[in-house]
């Protein structure tokens, strides 16, 4: 059997004769009567006898290009088989019933399967070769799938026809989350602590990064809800706080806010706020890591850069060989923050972007200008942040309001109490000493524990308490022993802050959660919007605002 000629694989002689033959048979086929000299010329011409030119005439007026003209090259077509049809069966039951299977076996125990079958009936059995070709010929995404998994597949499989796009600055801002390669240390003893998260959010058109946020808390909607508010408002003041010298001009509201389908961004204080300033969510289709691909490669180049850093884990432990990461942690948190705040607005933004063909900075400058309308900031500052925190719904009791065990109240809430009216009650995690009131008729109000006496606490502290008092066998759980309990623990805490790392992080993690509240801006109720907007404070890596 003959294979068909192919234009690709074809020598360089066998292309140039075919190249040759369509000069001299394009006059001919396009010729009504072909005069007999003519023709005789021809054939002397191309070497060929008169029945191989009829023939060549033939092909190129079926197909009036050079590669018909090519010759056939003799041997076995490709994807041909000499194999009797009962070995084909055969090795093809065993390729469905053997390799196509979890256990992921390999192609000599494949074709040992087909040797016994074969031997079962009395067949000779093929080679190795011959069954690693029939391997080969199969519906690779169906054997993969089976070897691997569904989405192994489609992840290997599926086409990427596109990944978001944007035409003008803060169309669409993509938002990701990425654990550091890196281990920080404690800001008393300087020893290893862990982790951090590292929140990120990056403009599309120009590749600006336009915020993110740094935490030892694993992602959650608090901090979204902090990388959201750094991405909307002006950094100026944010970078005078940390004395970094550079222009971040990213901020205002975006247009759209891309996500993936983490529980954090499916949150209804993220959707409401998000409504609430007119910004639409768009979660990537599950399983379409390709629709985030701006964040990610975000999130490599700085992963990159950070592998440069004492402490860095590196990509995978290969990489880092004998190098002991903890025992190199030189950087605390807000160390860590400002040097990721430098790399961002001193190298990213600076240097020419692969994919855009220039600097972010100045990409940023003309996606801005293709806007059909101004950046808008939030109306109302000192709300804004409070609009993405997480809220609960509850009535006000006679007694007040009851939160996680925990009973709020001031004398506006008088004209409520005992009477069913639902309210909306937003807090922040960080402290709960605190919590904003929302009813009927655009009600706003700061309410307090209703013993003032209560010290200042974190949601993270009071489900320790929970957890120790429900360790305690206690069936029932009041206010007084939620208090008493983290007073205990935070005694332990100081005792044993030198002992363990682990005892370190969570004190860690809540004074850095206590400080960053302190300083939070006035509520609206408070004072006037324009008075919240001129003394709003330096941003904190984990402030209100």
């Amino acid at each position: 059997m003959r294979k068909k000629p192919d234009k690709i694989t074809a020598s360089e002689a066998a292309w140039t004769r075919a190249v040759a033959r369509e000069v001299l048979i394009r006059p001919l086929t396009a010729a009504k009567r072909i005069p007999a000299i003519h023709f005789v010329r021809v054939c002397r011409q191309l070497g060929v006898k008169r029945s191989r030119l009829y023939e060549l005439i033939a092909l190129y007026r079926a197909a009036p290009v050079a590669s018909s003209l090519l010759d056939v090259v003799p041997g076995q077509v490709k994807g041909g088989r000499r194999l009797s049809d009962e070995v084909e069966s055969i090795i093809e039951a065993a390729i469905r019933d053997t390799y196509r299977s979890r256990e992921r076996p390999t192609v000599k125990a494949l074709h040992d399967r087909v040797r016994q079958l074969c031997h079962e009936d009395g067949i000779r059995a093929p080679s190795w070769k011959a069954v690693n070709v029939r391997v080969q010929q199969a519906d690779q995404k169906a054997v993969y799938r089976d070897r691997e998994g569904a989405n192994a597949a489609r992840q290997k499989f599926t086409s990427i026809v596109r990944e978001y796009n944007a035409g003008y600055a803060f169309q669409v801002v993509q938002i990701d989350h990425t654990l550091v390669d890196l281990f920080i240390v404690d800001t008393v003893h300087r020893r290893p602590l862990q982790r951090p998260w590292l929140t990120l959010a990056i403009d599309i058109a120009s590749r600006m990064v336009a915020g993110f946020h740094i935490s030892l808390e694993s992602p959650s909607s608090t901090s979204v809800a902090l990388a959201v508010q750094q991405l909307v408002l002006p950094k100026g003041s944010w970078l005078e706080s940390r004395g970094i010298e550079a222009e971040w001009p990213a901020h205002g509201l975006p247009e759209i806010i891309h996500l993936d389908n983490a529980r954090e961004f499916h949150g209804k204080a993220l959707v409401r706020g998000a409504a609430e300033h007119g910004i639409s969510l768009v979660h990537r289709p599950v399983q379409r890591p390709h629709y985030g691909a701006h964040i990610e490669r975000l999130i490599g180049t700085m992963m990159g850069a950070v592998h440069m850093l004492p402490g860095s884990t590196s990509s995978n432990v290969a990489d880092r060989g004998a190098y002991d990461p903890e025992k190199h942690a030189a950087m605390t948190l807000d160390e860590l923050e400002k040097w990721v705040a430098l790399e961002i607005t001193g190298r990213y933004h600076a240097e020419i972007h692969r994919g855009l063909g220039v600097p972010p900075r100045l990409a940023w400058d003309d996606s801005v200008a293709d806007r059909p309308y101004p950046l808008r900031l939030p109306h109302d500052v000192g709300q804004f942040l409070k609009d993405f925190l997480p809220f609960e719904e509850r009535f006000v009791r006679r007694d007040g309001i009851h939160l996680f065990g925990l009973r709020y109240w001031d004398d506006v809430l008088s004209p409520w109490a005992g009477r069913g009216q639902r309210v909306r009650v937003r807090y922040d995690p960080r402290d709960l000493s605190r919590v904003q009131v929302e009813g009927a008729d655009n009600f706003v109000w700061t309410v307090h524990f209703a013993d003032l006496r209560r010290p200042r606490i974190t949601l993270g502290e009071h489900r320790l308490a929970l957890a120790a008092l429900r360790a305690r066998g206690a069936q029932a759980v009041n206010e007084d022993l939620i208090f008493s309990t983290i007073a205990e623990q935070r005694l332990l805490l100081a005792d044993a802050v030198e002992k363990t790392r682990t005892v370190r992080r969570t004190a860690e993690r809540n004074e850095r959660a206590l400080t960053a509240s302190r300083d939070r801006i006035p509520l609206p109720s408070d004072e006037p919007a324009e008075e919240v907007f001129e003394d709003l404070p330096p941003l904190s890596v984990e402030e209100w605002s």
